[in-house]
């Protein structure tokens, strides 16, 4: 396989178009006949994150991407397409802004965490108590933050796999709350991400039942870099924090979804799905507009191969990046309706390098078509625990369903991670052409099996 540059900026405008795929100079072509990246997967996430731009859970925008989808999917021939409403706990942002004052005063980019604690216009100004990991945090006693900022450091680096997301991850899901049980007045993290811009990386918190929330920030990593040097050099840390966002109960949310009707209704469904909100930072083209544009082009290429045997059904879910709403929801509304296999992009648009299943041996045959299917796109299979993802992992659980994760390189994902910096610009044509192609090809072979595919 050729080298892959690390994400870059490309024309997008009049590129050459030929057999679905992407004509760049120098660029591998993956063409898998039928509709595809051409006209189907630039497109779709170009329009999604131009026209509607930020897509924040439980907000106008989410509802307006809701319309835009269902009426894009009717275009590209989808059936029985349909917006299934929920409501959810939303998060409004407010203004966000910190600084150190005293003797090192200096700005601070900074950005509330999902469902943070809120201070009034005037913000609060208090001590910052360093902390360099989440366990340092958890050794302080009892009541030792009272009238204090905490600020927890950590030191998360970049892997293939995007492994460190789970434990650094931490540090803004239990962190908030736990500085809160010691008394903290309230609490900034170093963004979970990966990258060396003044981007802070936003994200949702939880907290303990019955606690309240104190309001809850994430700097941006050279910020964090700041802290971390002048705690080093003994000084003595204020900071002044203005977190005025706030937490809505009972707002609008919901689903998309859309079938490819297969020959034999009878068969259980494939279900690919990928979500459709978004932080309001950026424009949610990685994550995951960029995501539901492979499902979709995927599912349309293959019914242009010929119409598969099994229905593809395509779940644009709500509401996942405040707690995987969507996903709930369409478990709870579609439990009793029979699925072959799920499937979800949700990972950004960098290239398929390994392919996962947690099929049982009765099921060896097919996984053997698909490592077939995929080397030849530089796809390796791999063992281990499949992933599924946040909108289709209540339905497996329910259904103890088969899952194919086809997963991409994340060594650069969380330098853009729930960043301004998620942009349309960040997407490579070639490689997403690549995951519509390994999309393609997998979903060519689930649709088309007769025989069931056992997870074990």
């Amino acid at each position: 396989m050729p080298a892959f540059a690390p994400f870059r900026s490309v024309a997008r405008p009049g590129v050459l178009l030929a057999a679905g795929a992407l004509l760049l100079a120098g660029a591998p072509v993956w063409a898998d006949a039928g509709a595809g990246t051409a006209d189907v997967a630039w497109p779709l996430v170009s329009d999604l994150t131009t026209q509607v731009g930020p897509r924040l859970a439980g907000s106008p925008a989410e509802a307006r991407a809701r319309d835009w989808a269902a009426q894009r999917l009717r275009t590209l021939g989808f059936a029985h397409v349909a917006i299934e409403p929920f409501t959810i706990r939303a998060y409004r942002r407010g203004t966000d802004r910190a600084e150190l004052v005293g003797t090192a005063a200096q700005p601070l980019a900074v950005v509330a965490l999902g469902y943070s604690g809120a201070t009034d216009e005037a913000g609060i100004t208090a001590p910052l108590a360093y902390f360099p990991t989440l366990a340092a945090l958890e050794a302080a006693p009892a009541g030792s933050l009272a009238g204090k900022i905490a600020f927890i450091d950590h030191a998360m680096a970049p892997t293939q796999d995007g492994s460190g997301y789970g434990p650094y991850g931490s540090v803004r899901r239990k962190g908030p709350g736990l500085a809160a049980s010691k008394g903290a007045l309230a609490v900034v993290i170093r963004s979970v991400g990966t990258d060396h811009h003044r981007n802070p990386h936003t994200g949702v918190t939880s907290w303990p039942q019955g606690m309240t929330p104190i309001p809850a920030g994430a700097l941006a990593n050279p910020d964090a870099d700041q802290i971390a040097r002048l705690v080093a050099g003994g000084s003595a840390l204020t900071l002044h924090l203005t977190l005025t966002g706030q937490t809505v109960d009972g707002a609008p949310s919901g689903n998309v979804v859309a079938d490819l009707p297969g020959r034999d209704p009878s068969l259980p469904m494939v279900l690919v799905a990928c979500h459709l909100d978004s932080w309001d930072q950026g424009t949610g083209a990685i994550d995951d507009g960029v995501g539901c544009a492979i499902v979709t082009a995927a599912a349309l290429r293959v019914q242009a191969q010929g119409k598969p045997l099994r229905t593809i059904r395509v779940l644009y879910a709500g509401s996942e990046e405040l707690g995987g709403f969507g996903g709930a929801a369409y478990a709870q509304r579609h439990g009793k309706e029979a699925h072959a296999l799920a499937m979800e992009s949700d990972f950004g648009a960098d290239r398929v390098w390994k392919v996962v299943t947690n099929f049982a041996p009765a099921s060896d045959a097919v996984k053997g078509q698909l490592v077939a299917a995929l080397n030849p796109l530089g796809i390796v299979s791999q063992e281990g625990e499949v992933e599924g993802g946040t909108d289709v992992g209540p339905i497996i659980k329910a259904q103890h369903l088969p899952v194919v994760d086809l997963a991409q390189d994340g060594m650069h994902y969380f330098d853009l991670h729930h960043t301004p910096d998620d942009t349309l610009d960040k997407i490579d044509p070639a490689r997403l052409e690549q995951n519509v192609a390994a999309w393609t090809r997998t979903l060519a072979i689930v649709a088309n099996e007769k025989a069931p595919i056992t997870a074990r």
